[in-house]
């Protein structure tokens, strides 16, 4: 009876201890938009689009303003994010189409934040566009961390805001209304989704919430309420007609007044960041969540996107699908009140460094052979942040393209994939951080220092050919 009752004691001691040990770890939620520019929201310095509760966000936690995508565009840089890997060692390096639907799948090899966050007990659930393998590859999300998605598998079917159907995990949504009339507005939809998985958390599990918006990705479209008829009024713009912009069976025609769609785009996620906050708030969750919000890479200019009327990319160099400033600096801000002190660090960071933070906010163990390091002292003020030897880039599209941040210093190779001498062009960003001014002929030896990092870092990869001598070899 006295072993019994010892056994019992031990046993209530054990669950009260990994309750307390739950109810002490942190919910994270990470919100990423899609293609929104450094200069789309107005903590990052936009004057024509009104982002209230992103600012608001910016403000209350801890702002970046050097901080880097994983990539120039979608796949490669969600890889980056879940993995924590450059885009010279991740398993996808590029938007490739796989049959039937979606993007080159993650191979089982590759374990991401997610799987090492449900081991530790989070709930884990993703509501937006995957892009990273079809439900019966390996790159099913379900595979690959999370216990519930719902959205978009295929990055290129979310060019469409009024699509034929979504996903709930492995099930098929139909939406094929939507062929017939623009009827169901698939940001609102996940939205709404994404709002009652939060209604149902509790203090007793810890949860792992990835937003992955799609907004403002092009196609620019959006619904014609009061925020499209708040911007239409607001902008000169000379109505588009006659243009095509989607082949469906209705024979969609391009939307008017793109200006004020995409605005209305960019102030809807900023509605859809609010709610959130909101709904954490009301579920009195605030005190042990952290949310962070950040995008994929810079802006587009696809089927009504215009970066130079919004200054997109607060005038840096280049957008979407170039390794300059413009293509890869994005916002970052962490906020969790109480926690975080509010402030501004120009500290640089990427994408990658996402995976080890919360692996550490989670006690999880340090995970080795990733190119992340965790932020977890600068977003907490506690010791010294610890900095990258460098941050790496690559791009499998026009001709090949790489980049390297060392120090203050930026590095860029254009047509890698045809020149194997092809020249480095050299910015200090210390001085130059709009990149006008290529230095390359002034400091041999830093070019020589990029030129041996950039081979360190490039890992050659049979399914991601980039250098000349690789693509012969195909």
């Amino acid at each position: 009876m006295y072993k019994l009752l010892c056994i019992v004691i031990v046993s209530l001691l054990v669950a009260t201890a990994t309750a307390q040990n739950k109810r002490n770890t942190p919910n994270i939620i990470f919100i990423f938009a899609d293609d929104l520019g450094y200069g789309d929201i107005g903590c990052y310095g936009q004057q024509k689009i009104a982002t209230p509760n992103i600012d608001a966000l910016a403000a209350s936690g801890i702002k970046f303003t050097q901080f880097y995508a994983g990539a120039t565009v979608c796949a490669p840089s969600r890889a980056s994010l879940l993995t924590g890997l450059h885009t010279g060692h991740t398993a996808v390096r590029g938007n490739i189409s796989y049959p039937p639907e979606g993007q080159t799948p993650l191979p089982q090899s590759s374990v991401t934040f997610a799987q090492q966050l449900q081991q530790k007990g989070y709930a884990t659930a993703a509501f937006g566009k995957w892009g990273l393998g079809y439900i019966t590859t390996s790159g099913d999300p379900n595979k690959k961390g999370f216990d519930y998605f719902y959205g978009y598998n295929c990055q290129s079917q979310a060019h469409d805001y009024f699509p034929d159907h979504l996903w709930n995990n492995h099930e098929k949504i139909d939406l094929s209304v939507n062929l017939q009339s623009d009827s169901i507005y698939s940001a609102a939809l996940i939205q709404s989704q994404a709002l009652n998985y939060i209604k149902k958390q509790n203090r007793q599990q810890p949860f792992f919430i990835y937003l992955p918006y799609t907004l403002p990705h092009g196609d620019v479209i959006v619904p014609h309420d009061s925020l499209y008829e708040h911007y239409k009024n607001t902008f000169n713009e000379a109505p588009i007609t006659g243009k095509a912009l989607r082949t469906r069976a209705h024979n969609m025609q391009a939307e008017p007044y793109p200006h004020a769609a995409f605005a209305a785009m960019v102030s809807r996620l900023d509605e859809y960041v609010g709610q959130v906050i909101s709904a954490i708030k009301q579920k009195g969750l605030a005190d042990n969540t952290l949310i962070i919000f950040s995008s994929d890479n810079g802006p587009h200019r696809e089927n009504g996107g215009d970066p130079d009327f919004f200054n997109s990319n607060g005038n840096y160099r280049g957008i979407k699908r170039d390794l300059y400033e413009g293509g890869i600096r994005v916002p970052f801000i962490a906020y969790w009140p109480g926690v975080i002190t509010p402030a501004v660090t120009n500290k640089p960071a990427a994408l990658w460094d996402v995976y080890p933070t919360v692996l550490q906010l989670a006690g999880a163990a340090p995970v080795k052979n990733i190119d992340g390091i965790s932020l977890l002292p600068l977003l907490l003020n506690r010791g010294k942040q610890a900095p990258h030897d460098y941050l790496y880039w690559e791009f499998h599209e026009n001709d090949g393209r790489q980049a390297i941040r060392w120090k203050q210093w930026k590095g860029i190779k254009l047509q890698v994939s045809i020149n194997a001498a092809a020249p480095m062009e050299l910015y200090n960003l210390d001085t130059d951080p709009v990149e006008k001014n290529n230095v390359a002929a002034q400091y041999p030896s830093v070019v020589q220092q990029l030129e041996n990092l950039m081979q360190q870092a490039h890992q050659p990869n049979a399914n991601w050919p980039l250098l000349a001598n690789e693509v012969k070899k195909k």
